[in-house]
């Protein structure tokens, strides 16, 4: 899975960067009269007045590899079906009028599942049936050109997850971990990195690549400390996107896309041997997914 990880990014990169000159007006005009300050301040806001965005449905199907670091018996491919509901906000980059700034806030369900491939399960595979509640923020930047646009983004999400586990083990110490997820809903968070082309103010294509985790047990205080982490890491990398706009307005939207994605990926790596790393934890249940959809944006 690293091996198409790295392979996706190469070909978003690709596809998109020729894209600076295909829709590039003056990348180098900037806004004037107002402070540049790297927080907007009317973020804050953007979480509670979601009436002022445009309402947004969300459908996705993708492809899932499952893996725990305890569990032995191979997983069975699953298949996964997705709804998001939530509002969108799309608006000019203050450093370039060629250049969006996407928000796309949102609820979700989901179901991920051994029987939604269309196959049988193998007699030593481990079949599952999850599904999955949440809440979600994805936002990038992108180029546009009339309503059209080419948008690269990153996605963080808090889920609550349900995993039936379908074959019984023979290992003892196997079926204690599966013992741990299996029929009860845990708690998890998801990071996503993909490419969304706006066809029309109405239709937008998505694809993309999602790496979920899924928790035995909450500890709260070791996870709000690896999460604290990610934020403030996150944070740090905002500020120097905000530079590389300020300097090379075509270059932010690829940059912010490969960093912020390049960091929850390590993050995640990180997490598969310790769920709260990098505090002692246990190992989580781990979901890789790659999923193509459409979204209509009213």
């Amino acid at each position: 899975m690293f091996r198409n990880k790295i392979i996706l990014i190469i070909l978003i990169g690709l596809f998109v960067l020729p894209m600076q000159k295909l829709f590039a007006q003056d990348s180098t005009k900037t806004k004037k009269g107002k402070w540049e300050w790297g927080w907007d301040i009317k973020e804050f806001g953007e979480w509670i007045h979601w009436g002022k965005k445009m309402p947004t449905i969300s459908l996705n199907y993708g492809f899932t590899d499952i893996e725990h670091k305890k569990i032995t018996d191979p997983f069975a491919a699953a298949n996964l079906i997705e709804l998001k509901l939530g509002h969108t906000t799309r608006k000019t980059n203050r450093y370039a009028e060629n250049i969006l700034k996407y928000d796309f806030r949102y609820l979700y369900i989901g179901k991920i599942s051994s029987g939604l491939t269309g196959g049988s399960i193998g007699q030593n595979q481990l079949g599952t049936n999850t599904w999955r509640f949440g809440i979600a923020r994805s936002s990038g930047y992108g180029y546009k050109a009339g309503n059209a646009a080419v948008i690269l983004y990153y996605t963080y999400s808090f889920d609550w997850s349900r995993v039936d586990f379908n074959n019984p083990v023979t290992d003892p110490q196997v079926q204690n971990t599966i013992n741990r997820f299996d029929d009860s809903f845990r708690f998890g968070s998801s990071s996503e990195g993909g490419i969304r082309i706006v066809a029309t103010s109405l239709i937008t294509l998505d694809a993309g690549y999602e790496r979920s985790i899924i928790f035995e047990r909450h500890l709260f205080w070791k996870w709000a400390g690896s999460a604290l982490i990610e934020a403030v890491s996150q944070g740090l990398l905002d500020s120097f996107i905000q530079e590389i706009f300020k300097s090379s307005p075509a270059a932010g939207p690829v940059v912010n896309f490969l960093l912020k994605n390049a960091l929850s990926y390590g993050l995640y790596e990180l997490r598969q041997e310790k769920m709260n790393w990098p505090f002692a934890s246990a190992p989580p249940l781990s979901f890789d997914s790659f999923k193509f959809g459409a979204t209509f944006t009213f």
